[in-house]
């Protein structure tokens, strides 16, 4: 099953697919490593956001997205665009995406409990993908 993480900053959705087969963990290759919504975020930016999140799954056959939880108040509240960008992943109609949201706290529990496998630098992946690869890794472990 591949798994899907997001990270919602800013204007981008930063994704990193997560694939388990036989208890073994690997990351497929993937074309895209954020999608943006356009700045003036109109009714058919987010349309469009939404079908290229859609099709990108669709593409890779995710059946399942884990999205980093962003806090609605106080110091590292989450601004009203990922809002936005977040609903419209939740959203997605056309396929069976299942959609989770990962509190900070469970991601933290789950870590200590299951620790990454390997080392973060040694995946490949960009720097910028650190915290996708976690959500993809703890949504993993948590659609099992």
């Amino acid at each position: 099953m591949i798994v899907c993480g997001v990270e919602l900053t800013g204007s981008d959705a930063v994704v990193c697919f997560l694939n388990m087969d036989r208890g073994q963990f690997n990351l497929p290759e993937c074309k895209v490593r954020k999608l943006s919504l356009p700045k003036n975020h109109s009714r058919e930016d987010l349309k469009q956001f939404q079908a290229a999140f859609a099709a990108l799954m669709a593409e890779y056959g995710v059946t399942h997205v884990a999205i980093k939880e962003r806090m609605p108040k106080g110091k590292f509240a989450g601004g009203a665009v990922s809002f936005k960008m977040e609903a419209a992943i939740q959203l997605i109609t056309d396929t069976e995406l299942t959609v989770t949201l990962l509190p900070s706290a469970l991601i933290k529990s789950t870590l200590a409990a299951n620790p990454l496998p390997i080392a973060f630098a040694d995946t490949g992946l960009k720097a910028f993908q650190e915290a996708a690869f976690v959500c993809a890794y703890v949504g993993q472990l948590q659609s099992q």
